[in-house]
């Protein structure tokens, strides 16, 4: 664990930190003594937290075509429909729920006056590629054709996503936007998002490969969890071998450091030596080719149809580069894009707003940004 100078409140930082490993080493024991495995015991903890009712909002378990959903509507009467916003929460993949994101949901709901929808999304390893997509389509497409029954606006539609929930939302608008039968969605939201796993060893992989909560490892593991419900290749997806000469060179234009703002390279970033190519491994993992799972791979003629979109991105964030990389691809092609660059963010400050007592007025700001961005809308 490295947690840099410029993070504010390290401290803090360090006591989750140290939590969240606390809780993976009971998990594993629990697992050793065949009680539970370690994923659905660290998922427990993590949807512990209750909260009681809200005087401001009507919330609402539902079923958007086979798929679990939270809705939360604001009691306040409206003069007009409201906006309305699909919200795909973050755990890479395998972690998070509809209990983990309710606080933010919340706090979105309340803050936009919108009609926010929280997608329970099935999860990895048990559920591995494309299942969290498809789910998170199926509960768009439920929801575009039904908003009238929930007075939102056709005209002001977003999706959002933190970390994995924001590949989700990135993938999600890449299919909607070639539709003609449902609305346009009117933007997309996209926090510290992961949206390709071709090269981790981008700059960000290189600086901030051992500060909470993601480390470069991990980033790697959650996506072949995702896409094949193991782990296996690991080392070699994270050297590179897993990705064809050819491939990659046709892929260069969107993902290298050269697209990379230079004043993001000054921290500890050197040029790393090409990994010899392995074609077993790339059988293996060949999915991550496809824009549905690395949207950063879409075509030109994709993403140019995009809605207006905000990203945030944080400095201490392995995942940076692929906001950075993608806010590029949107520009190139004519799509306004609002960009809010956290310079003392780690991974994950936007859910710790306000955790347990734990807050980081940072998380704050960049949630505020968020609420700002679909005011606007």
């Amino acid at each position: 664990m490295e947690i840099p100078p410029g993070v504010t409140q390290p401290a803090k930082l360090r006591i989750i930190h140290i939590i969240l490993i606390c809780t993976a080493v009971v998990g594993k024991i629990l697992e050793n003594f065949g009680i539970c495995t370690q994923v659905s015991f660290v998922r427990y903890m993590q949807g512990r937290k209750t909260l009681g009712a809200d005087p401001k909002l009507f919330i609402k378990d539902l079923w958007f075509d086979k798929v679990p959903v939270r809705i939360y509507q604001p009691k306040a009467p409206s003069a007009s429909q409201r906006r309305g916003v699909l919200f795909f929460h973050g755990g890479g993949w395998v972690f998070g729920s509809l209990e983990t994101h309710e606080e933010l949901c919340r706090f979105i709901a309340r803050e936009s006056e919108s009609v926010v929808v929280s997608v329970g999304y099935r999860l990895a390893p048990e559920h591995k590629y494309p299942a969290a997509y498809e789910d998170c389509l199926s509960a768009s497409q439920h929801f575009l054709q039904h908003l009238q029954h929930y007075g939102v606006d056709p005209a002001r539609v977003a999706v959002c996503g933190d970390s994995a929930g924001g590949n989700l939302a990135a993938a999600v608008s890449q299919t909607l936007a070639g539709r003609s039968d449902l609305p346009r969605l009117r933007a997309q939201i996209l926090i510290y998002p992961g949206l390709q796993a071709l090269d981790f060893n981008l700059p960000s992989y290189q600086q901030n490969r051992g500060v909470p909560l993601l480390f470069r490892e991990r980033a790697a593991f959650f996506a072949l969890l995702y896409l094949n419900g193991d782990a296996l290749h690991l080392q070699e997806v994270l050297e590179g071998s897993h990705i064809p000469p050819d491939m990659r060179l046709k892929y260069k234009k969107w993902v290298s450091p050269d697209n990379i703002p230079e004043e993001f390279k000054v921290r500890g970033v050197k040029p790393l030596r090409p990994t010899d190519f392995i074609a077993e491994v790339y059988e293996t993992v060949k999915g991550f080719c496809e824009p549905n799972l690395c949207p950063l791979l879409a075509e030109d003629s994709v993403v140019h149809q995009l809605p207006e979109s905000f990203i945030l991105t944080c400095e201490y964030d392995v995942l940076r580069d692929d906001g950075l990389l993608y806010k590029k691809r949107l520009e190139d092609n004519g799509v306004p894009v609002t960009w809010y660059h956290l310079e003392d963010g780690f991974h994950g400050i936007i859910s710790l707003y306000d955790y347990c007592g734990f807050s980081f007025p940072s998380g704050k700001r960049g949630l505020d940004r968020v609420v700002n961005f679909l005011k606007s809308l």
